[in-house]
């Protein structure tokens, strides 16, 4: 019955707990509560089908994920933006459920003392906070510490980072939000 249940979740996916989408996560504690039936049942052919159905489910909701951007919306959701420019979005912290204080936490954990060093943070679909510092609050780079010392060609910057989806998005939803 392990065995069987290590293929089946070996099909599923390698996620930590903390990567996973909700539907994932609801399918994994039925696989758990499924495999342990043979304990209390005799039939071990039918726990494993029923653990296999779900397996199939969760890869035939992943795939749909993949080819249809309106299900990966629904199914999984989109990130949301928490802090835009060093000021905390508490209208969408509210729709989320989520406190100033577990903002603060979260970012002091990431080693993020000041909101206003923040450029753009987003709580991701997954429960994670996703951000950008300000240019003045990054690390420096070997290559920017390379053009600085004149070690390395200047390299065109483009400004298009992993939140120009994101932010893109909330000014079309709301085009007062950020003026």
């Amino acid at each position: 019955m392990v065995l069987a249940g290590v293929i089946l979740l070996r099909i599923a996916g390698r996620k930590s707990i903390s990567q996973m989408t909700l539907a994932q996560t609801v399918v994994m504690i039925s696989i758990g509560s499924i495999i342990i039936q043979p304990i209390i049942e005799t039939s071990v052919l039918r726990t494993i089908v029923a653990a296999a159905v779900f397996i199939i489910a969760l890869v035939s909701m992943e795939y749909l994920q993949l080819k249809f951007n309106l299900v990966e919306k629904f199914i999984t959701g989109k990130a949301k933006i928490i802090i835009q420019n060093g000021q905390i979005q508490e209208q969408n912290l509210k729709k989320l459920r989520f406190t100033v204080d577990q903002l603060e936490m979260r970012l002091r954990q990431q080693g993020i003392a000041n909101v206003e060093d923040v450029k753009h943070a987003t709580l991701e679909p997954n429960g994670q906070i996703g951000y950008e510092l300000i240019d003045d609050a990054k690390p420096l780079t070997v290559g920017e510490f390379k053009r600085l010392m004149n070690m390395s060609p200047q390299q065109p910057s483009t400004n298009k980072t992993i939140f120009s989806e994101i932010t893109n998005a909330s000014e079309q939803d709301n085009p007062d939000h950020l003026h």
